[in-house]
């Protein structure tokens, strides 16, 4: 699974494209039965998927409200968090998108997993192309890194994760499995 998730705006909390309106967010891991109907819903991955059944899953949501903004799956690798798969919800998507924010929302949730896990912001994961990888880099600092198989294996770390998580306002849980 490599991410596909195109990053738009660094905002503290998300902003209503309608009416630009900054509103709070949340995260909170998610639970079996809200993954359960998701592809019914138009989400594009399977949250399902045995892939991602060591992953701890996270969802972003408007402060008291139950909709579910965006999913992020992370896991422990070899000291350092693996952000495995983030996805924006149907309607954040690029053609009908709601709320700006949504995907550095998801990026800063995985490494503030990552400090609490005493991996000091550290994360890694795979950029799909090398636009994303480009963007990636340009938007949070990523740093490309030389994976023979891996093209576009990306990591975040020290200052640079340290800069995101200091944009976001998240409140939330860190349950961890």
């Amino acid at each position: 699974m490599k991410l596909e998730i195109q990053i738009d705006k660094l905002t503290p909390c998300l902003v209503e494209i309608t009416s630009g309106k900054v509103l709070q967010t949340t995260f909170s891991m998610v639970t079996e039965s809200e993954i359960n109907h998701l592809k019914e819903k138009g989400w594009l991955f399977d949250w399902k998927d045995k892939e991602l059944s060591t992953c701890n899953i996270y969802k972003l949501q408007l402060k008291n409200d139950d909709v579910i903004q965006g999913l992020v799956a992370a896991e422990v690798v070899r000291g350092a968090i693996y952000l495995r798969l983030a996805e924006s919800a149907p309607h954040n998507q690029p053609h009908n998108k709601k709320y700006d924010g949504v995907g550095g929302h998801l990026f800063a949730i995985a490494i503030k997993l990552s400090i609490a896990m005493g991996f000091g912001g550290f994360i890694f994961f795979e950029a799909k192309n090398q636009a994303l990888a480009n963007h990636y880099s340009k938007t949070f600092g990523a740093k490309h890194l030389s994976i023979r198989h891996h093209d576009y294996r990306m990591e975040i770390d020290g200052q640079d994760a340290q800069n995101l998580i200091e944009k976001y306002t998240l409140e939330g849980d860190l349950n961890v499995k």
